[in-house]
């Protein structure tokens, strides 16, 4: 990433998180930051649907075959981000003893809480668009994906079970089926709620049930 003198972003802390990459992934990292803002520029100034990825790939200073080549489509854009191998290591650092759900608790809430205190009117960009965008939010099944089978991998490994464990993959898909809808109900209510408190909340629903 380029050098400023502006207070660290959410991706400088990510980039801190991790071992320092090489020259070649520094440069993807930076391409991917610049492709992403520019995304949200355009779309707070002129909409969703507005905003080509010709557009995208002029503000980002980038030919748009780049950005097909970063992603895949205009909805990975805006959903996608650096954050889950940085979940994925800190999962993995997380006491041998704790319960899985502590974990993740700890895990989610750290990164949130990074992510919105840095970056908060991105987050809420892109949660008002999860609800506004149909296909948005479609894509949002596949994305998550991603993050679902690196938290599976990573549960595996510290329970000692197979990464096709039924037990692992049911616990991982209810724990990011519940950061999905907690994120949408922020959105729909106008972002008053604290986000933190939601996630927690459907935590612990998650690990106590559906009381009567």
């Amino acid at each position: 990433m380029a050098a400023t003198t502006r207070t660290p972003s959410r991706d400088s802390s990510v980039a801190e998180a991790q071992p320092r990459p090489g020259l070649r992934e520094r440069k993807k990292l930076k391409t991917r930051i610049a492709i992403r803002r520019a995304t949200y520029g355009l779309i707070a100034a002129q909409g969703y649907e507005a905003t080509t990825i010709e557009q995208i790939a002029e503000a980002a200073e980038v030919s748009p075959s780049t950005v097909f080549r970063y992603f895949p489509t205009k909805e990975d854009i805006v959903l996608t981000d650096e954050y889950d191998p940085v979940m994925e290591t800190a999962l993995r650092d997380r006491p041998a003893g704790e319960d899985p759900l502590e974990s993740i608790r700890h895990v989610m809430t750290h990164a949130l809480r990074t992510f919105i205190h840095e970056e908060r009117e991105e987050v809420i960009q892109r949660t008002r668009l999860m609800v506004e965008v149909p296909a948005i939010r479609a894509r949002m099944t596949e994305t998550m994906a991603t993050t679902s089978e690196l938290l599976v991998q990573a549960l595996a490994d510290r329970t000692g079970r197979d990464r096709d464990d039924l037990d692992v993959r049911v616990f991982t898909a209810a724990v990011l089926g519940a950061l999905r809808e907690v994120m949408l109900h922020w959105a729909a209510h106008d972002h008053q709620d604290d986000l933190i408190e939601l996630v927690d909340r459907a935590l612990t629903t998650i690990k106590g049930g559906l009381k009567l």
